[in-house]
């Protein structure tokens, strides 16, 4: 299994008060992928929002910046918000992304959890998605070959032009990124592409009906088994101790939730929910390198094996060194531990 770290380039909830400008917050993000690197840890995702509380509006220009800093760590968005984009631009960035990194680089594309960039962008909400299937469709054939005749009703027609620079990647990876659409999960299991899955609440093993419809829509398409892998994006932190994972991460969580909650009409996030969520079955994956190395492997059996789990620690609000803290665990005593624990078995003779 791959492990890693996605991050929204959240400003800090206490940027007025801490002094840390947006410019410093950018670049301490780097600094987190650097040592995302440098412990070994397999992939690092940047999300896209469009709004004042993030700083990720630009994915491909801040894993650009990281491609200079590091040397094997994979680069993906997390996600692209394609049905607000360009296929072309979104396509150019990342073959550009990929090269920079010697072939380094993924997308995950899907509609998004907020909806701003569609009057940004001059589109209308009740085209949602209409707009995201049309672009995967032209985004897919901009991958398969270098000259694409293509028309559809939200872009300008392609007419054979040359779309450059290509990547180095052969294909450059493609996932969807979903939250819980079983349409999303079977498109994406009928165009073979590997499904990355957001559990941000409630119980993960609540998400195996959309697994087991991914599968069975790239069964049914004659997608080999190997090729439908299943990732999930999960909210999470590592800590020396489960107490001090707890301190760490409640009190910026609660109020990033509550603040999001205020707009989509959830209660405020209280203590007992957060309790739940941490116990056995729930989402959130905040404790120490053994109780958190466990939790994934029920995440995993939970969902009938998963190839890829990436934390989500920014939601939290934490102190650059915590995040670097974290991060450290998460590539020196979780990925360790992971491996033994999701070893096979020794055959009996």
């Amino acid at each position: 299994m791959q492990l890693g770290v996605d991050s929204f380039a959240a400003r800090p909830l206490d940027a007025d008060a801490s002094g840390v400008t947006s410019s410093e917050s950018l670049r301490n993000l780097i600094d987190r992928i650097e040592r995302a690197d440098q412990v070994g840890l397999d992939v690092f995702g940047v999300g896209e929002h469009h709004r004042a509380d993030y700083l990720d509006s630009a994915p491909a220009l801040i894993l650009a910046a990281a491609a200079t800093r590091t040397e094997r760590i994979r680069l993906t968005s997390a996600v692209t918000v394609l049905s607000a984009a360009d296929p072309v631009r979104v396509f150019q960035s990342f073959a550009t992304l990929d090269l920079l990194s010697r072939g380094r680089a993924e997308m995950v594309v899907g509609r998004g959890s907020f909806i701003e960039s569609f009057p940004l962008f001059g589109l209308q909400l009740e085209d949602y998605n209409s707009l995201f299937a049309e672009k995967l469709d032209l985004l897919l054939q901009l991958r398969d070959r270098e000259h694409v005749h293509w028309s559809g009703e939200h872009r300008p027609a392609l007419t054979g032009q040359g779309v450059y620079p290509r990547p180095l990647q052969n294909p450059l990876p493609i996932w969807i990124g979903i939250g819980g659409t079983p349409e999303s999960a079977i498109r994406a299991g009928a165009l073979g592409l590997p499904l990355m899955i957001a559990i941000i609440g409630g119980e993960t093993r609540r998400f195996r009906p959309l697994v087991d419809l991914y599968r069975e829509a790239g069964r049914r398409a004659g997608h080999p088994p190997e090729q439908l892998k299943v990732g999930v994006h999960a909210l999470g932190y590592v800590a020396e101790t489960t107490e001090q994972g707890i301190d760490d991460f409640y009190p910026g969580y609660a109020r990033t939730f509550t603040k999001v909650g205020k707009e989509r009409g959830w209660p405020p996030v209280t203590r007992t929910h957060f309790d739940a969520l941490r116990s056995e079955h729930g989402a959130l994956l905040v404790g120490n390198p053994e109780e958190v190395a466990a939790k994934i492997v029920g995440h995993s059996a939970a969902l009938g094996g998963i190839a890829r789990l990436t934390f989500q620690m920014d939601v939290a609000g934490l102190s650059q060194a915590r995040h670097l803290r974290g991060i450290e665990l998460l590539g020196t005593r979780v990925a360790p531990l992971l491996r033994t624990l999701m070893a096979p078995a020794p055959l009996a003779l």
